[in-house]
């Protein structure tokens, strides 16, 4: 009796299992009714992520009511495999808090997942993977390829940051004047001798005479400036001021061919205009006195325009008006010289032998402008590590230092030097770029943009700048429009990812750099034309400039119509 009751049971529970395996291996063999739609149809690499969007349609009568279903999908590729995140299904029956799937109607279920881009998704196939338990009973299965992946064209953004120098102001010729004055006594214009003999014109002489006898300095003109004080009627003032402009132009001109400068001669040299009622002067001289009540005075400057009105109501403050005559209006009976000189710096050949023989002649403006003067790399980075020595406050030998550093592909030398100029000018928009030109060719993209928006308003490097983290954020809209009116590469490359592919085409068009990458992305277009031949003819020109783009052609998504084209294997192997 027991033996029989023991191989009944034995036999049940057989029954159970072949019945359990049975449901899964049904489901494992219907897996091909279930419908997929792939959004999008081919997989694109954005913002480093590869998004993915699922509606797998169930067919009725697929469902076991007692099985759950683990679903995952999967991108297989040569080197390996990727997985998104699982979804969890289950049948009717079971007690779960999983999504359900009907038995007899079936059900679309939707899923959207992401997952890191890899290179070697490049040439993939998704995948879903199942794994299906009933009771104690698994089965594992795996549907048929339901999309290709992964469309990478975003992942050519060319990671060159642009770096900003720290300018030099360097001016080869520049400016230099000296003024110097003669005062008249009231209602005179003649030109007394304690005048001519005053330390300010004695200073004014020599500095004529040592502009006319410096190699490195030019006469320039001479402005004289003659004025009359706002006392007194206007037309005697006018007469007056215009006196005194011929008597300074005979003194000065005197001066000139006594110290046998010929400039005296030329009319255009000096360059002559007359105020009759130096009001101008007269508010100056005021706001800078002690004079008591001058704010009424001012107020009625500032109150009236008409010069006899002013003369008068200022003449009314009596307790002032004395003190005006005494310290104020004689300083306005005068003629002022003005002399005009320009420095001619030393020549670019000059600077170019100097700066790479004696730096340490140069001034920091000359320094800095002899490195642009030079060609080659290591010249430049030469004379900013001596402008680093020579002026160790300067920012700008630690920025373009660094500059140089980068571009040269040393770039923690690079990021040094730009912390020191960092230091030394905090909140330096040409510094805060270039610090994120090192985060974002470092990978540290959040960091990098951080950075690039501190320097907001620096100009085209710091926009180009924003535009690459825009192609690698996924935003192609903001970067075609932060890379504007540059015909550059990546430029183009914004323009084609969002859908601008006209505009794309003409900046390549007018790119003369012979990038590779030019004829490169030609070809991509002409692939989404389905224009073969200007495929083939762009790659191949592409592939011969740089080789290493047969390897990326041979597994660009963008082709993929063209893989088994003889010409197209014959570029890329």
């Amino acid at each position: 009796m027991k033996r029989t009751l023991k191989t009944v049971a034995v036999f049940t529970l057989a029954g159970f299992v072949v019945s359990s395996c049975a449901s899964l291996n049904k489901m494992k063999k219907m897996e091909s009714d279930i419908a997929y739609k792939v959004t999008p149809e081919v997989l694109e690499a954005k913002g480093g992520q590869v998004d993915l969007s699922i509606n797998a349609t169930i067919p009725a009568k697929y469902f076991n009511k007692k099985v759950t279903l683990v679903a995952t999908p999967v991108l297989k590729f040569a080197d390996g495999e990727k997985a998104y995140e699982p979804k969890t299904l289950q049948g009717e029956k079971v007690q779960g808090n999983n999504e359900v799937v009907p038995y007899a109607e079936g059900k679309t279920v939707s899923y959207t997942g992401t997952v890191p881009f890899e290179d070697g998704m490049r040439a993939s196939g998704l995948y879903v993977k199942f794994v299906g338990t009933k009771g104690s009973k698994t089965v594992e299965y795996e549907s048929n390829k339901i999309a290709d992946g992964v469309l990478a064209t975003a992942t050519l953004v060319d990671n060159a940051p642009a770096i900003a120098i720290g300018k030099d102001a360097f001016e080869r010729i520049t400016k230099e004047e000296k003024e110097a004055a003669i005062y008249y006594l009231i209602n005179s214009s003649q030109v007394r001798s304690k005048e001519k003999s005053s330390d300010e014109i004695k200073a004014m002489e020599q500095f004529i005479k040592d502009a006319k006898a410096a190699e490195d300095l030019e006469l320039k003109n001479i402005q004289i400036q003659s004025y009359a004080s706002p006392d007194g009627p206007m037309d005697w003032n006018d007469k007056l001021a215009n006196n005194r402009e011929k008597s300074a132009d005979k003194f000065v001109k005197d001066n000139m061919k006594r110290n046998k400068i010929d400039e005296y001669k030329d009319l255009d040299f000096f360059k002559k205009f007359v105020v009759a009622e130096d009001w101008d002067g007269f508010k100056k001289a005021m706001e800078e006195s002690n004079i008591q009540d001058k704010e009424l005075i001012l107020r009625v400057l500032s109150m009236y325009s008409d010069p006899e009105v002013r003369e008068k109501e200022i003449k009314n403050i009596s307790s002032a008006y004395s003190a005006v005559a005494d310290q104020i209006l004689p300083k306005l009976r005068r003629s002022k010289f003005v002399v005009n000189v320009d420095r001619i710096g030393k020549s670019d050949e000059e600077l170019r032998e100097l700066a790479k023989s004696n730096p340490s002649s140069l001034n920091v403006e000359e320094l800095l402008y002899s490195a642009t003067l030079f060609e080659d790399n290591a010249d430049k980075l030469a004379i900013y590590e001596a402008a680093k020595q020579q002026f160790a406050n300067d920012w700008r030998g630690f920025n373009d230092a660094g500059m140089i550093k980068f571009e040269m592909g040393k770039v923690a030398e690079a990021k040094a030097d730009f912390q020191k100029a960092d230091q030394l000018s905090a909140n330096n928009k040409v510094v805060k770029n270039n610090l994120g030109a090192v985060e974002l060719k470092n990978g540290n993209v959040q960091e990098a943009e951080v950075l690039f928006g501190a320097a907001t308003g620096l100009g085209t490097e710091v926009d180009y700048n924003k535009g690459i983290v825009a192609i690698m954020k996924g935003d192609y809209a903001a970067a075609a429009q932060l890379f504007g009116n540059c015909n550059c590469v990546n430029a183009a490359l914004a323009n084609l990812l969002a859908g601008n592919t006209s505009v794309a085409a003409q900046k390549l068009n007018d790119n003369q750099t012979g990038d590779a990458m030019v004829p490169y992305l030609k070809a991509v277009i002409a692939a989404r034309n389905n224009d073969t031949n200007a495929v083939i003819s762009n790659l191949k020109d592409a592939c011969a400039k740089d080789a290493s783009l047969k390897q990326t052609a041979a597994t660009d998504m963008e082709f993929a119509k063209l893989f088994e084209n003889a010409d197209f294997q014959a570029i890329v192997k």
